[in-house]
């Protein structure tokens, strides 16, 4: 389904509107990229249900909806404001707001000799030519539209080198905020980091936001060499109106690990696509997620797990906590390749859900075309065991009680992962309140 002519002429009128500031404007390949890139949203238009990846997903906060660019903005932005947002005391700390590098809010810290930890906007006009290898050549925008919206746009975010055999050991954070506005202003954060061999690297992206009247639509691209390891977090908190979309590519090489961790905490309706391709023998992918909705919140999870390579291990454990109205959906596919003989792969999808009201569409999916491999998936929709309920009130405590506590331990499967400490606590913290919110609520 193609773009209205009126969402068409808008968008068009809007890019005209900032491409003229956009960095790298002087690189050839980069404007190409930018127009095949408008050129494939304006075809493809805004998804839709009878598009199979968003068959569960409406999008009727954006579709009749005219969104525009806005600047950055830190009047109302203190260090102080942001510091409960902060985490990994000690790190390297780079703050956004509506997608624009703010140097007067971050900490960048010292950085190890060759290592790159800034502003693409800056990498982009310095000139682009070293970027061009890897920006726009892993996310999938051929066939998702926001990705290609992301490109067209694209204006500034994170770039990120890590040097071959360097080792980072201080997380880096990078913290977007949202000022939000009338409820028509979007930005398009994109963050590129090149993960050189042997290199070490543990990486936290949160989105958070002042208001409800936004949409945020990220894109992340990893490109990880022999050796690397990345490890990365993900944090949303965004309004509970706001709308965030996000993508996730990732590129690795032989031997390479990834490890991503995804959190969904907040916003009206929330999108997180996560593409890796294990293009070498011997990679390993874990992707762990968990997500918490309540209200009439919507959150979609969609992840392509490509096994290209032999002898390549992936996880994925995803869980879900939906109360009161709220609508999940989980959608995991895990393709083995022919060539990619002895391949282990494992999915699990879990839900809970606390009223009769939630709901969750779940479709794990395996596409094996070798004949040697060893893959497994699984998924389940459920509520509490009212037997472990009667238990704990058997011990004395009160129905409430004994509610809150078995949901905050199915949810403590996932935090209880994360192996950087001040993510966990932040975790631990949120996730409670959201929990007793939400039984509060239930029991009024």
């Amino acid at each position: 389904m193609s773009l209205a002519p009126d969402m068409r002429d808008h968008y068009a009128a809007e890019l005209r509107r900032v491409e003229e500031h956009l960095p790298g404007r002087s690189a050839g390949w980069l404007r190409a990229a930018r127009r095949r890139a408008f050129e494939r949203f304006a075809d493809m238009g805004f998804p839709t249900a009878r598009d199979e990846d968003w068959k569960y997903t409406r999008l009727t906060a954006i579709e009749k909806r005219m969104f525009r660019s806005v600047e950055r903005n830190t009047g109302l932005l203190t260090g102080a404001f942001l510091e409960p947002y902060v985490l990994g005391a000690g790190g390297h700390l780079l703050v956004f707001v509506n997608g624009h590098y703010a140097p007067e809010l971050s900490r960048p810290g010292r950085l190890p000799g060759g290592f790159t930890a800034g502003s693409l906007a800056a990498a982009l006009d310095r000139p682009p030519e070293a970027l061009e290898p890897h920006l726009t050549r892993y996310a999938e925008s051929a066939g998702n539209a926001f990705a290609a919206l992301n490109t067209a746009f694209t204006a500034d975010g994170a770039y990120i080198f890590i040097p071959e055999g360097v080792a980072i050991e201080a997380p880096v954070h990078l913290l977007f905020v949202s000022t939000g506005g009338d409820g028509l202003v979007f930005s398009h954060p994109r963050n590129l980091v090149i993960a050189g061999p042997n290199s070490r690297i543990v990486l936290i992206e949160s989105y958070v936001g002042l208001s409800d009247g936004y949409m945020t639509n990220a894109l992340t691209e990893i490109v990880q060499g022999e050796g690397a390891r990345v490890e990365r977090y993900k944090l949303q908190q965004e309004g509970e109106k706001a709308v965030h979309i996000s993508t996730l590519d990732v590129h690795q090489g032989h031997a390479s690990e990834l490890v991503s961790r995804c959190f969904s905490l907040g916003g009206g309706l929330t999108r997180n696509d996560v593409n890796t391709l294990l293009d070498g023998e011997e990679a390993q992918c874990t992707l762990d997620g968990l997500y918490l909705a309540s209200g009439r919140q919507h959150v979609d999870n969609h992840t392509l797990i490509d096994h290209a390579r032999p002898r390549a291990t992936s996880r994925e454990f995803y869980k879900g906590v939906l109360a009161d109205h709220a609508r999940g959906v989980f959608n995991g596919r895990v393709v083995v390749h022919q060539d990619a003989q002895h391949t282990d792969a494992q999915q699990t999808n879990r839900n809970l859900l606390l009223s009769e009201d939630a709901e969750v569409d779940t479709k794990p999916q395996l596409e094996i075309y070798a004949d040697d491999v060893k893959c497994s998936h699984g998924a389940t929709v459920g509520q509490l065991d009212e037997d472990a309920v009667f238990y704990l009130r058997s011990r004395g405590m009160d129905e409430a009680g004994a509610r809150s506590l078995l949901t905050y331990a199915f949810a403590a499967d996932i935090i209880g992962r994360v192996t950087l400490a001040p993510v966990r606590a932040r975790l631990e913290k949120l996730v409670g309140a959201r929990l007793s919110q939400a039984q509060k609520r239930m029991a009024a």
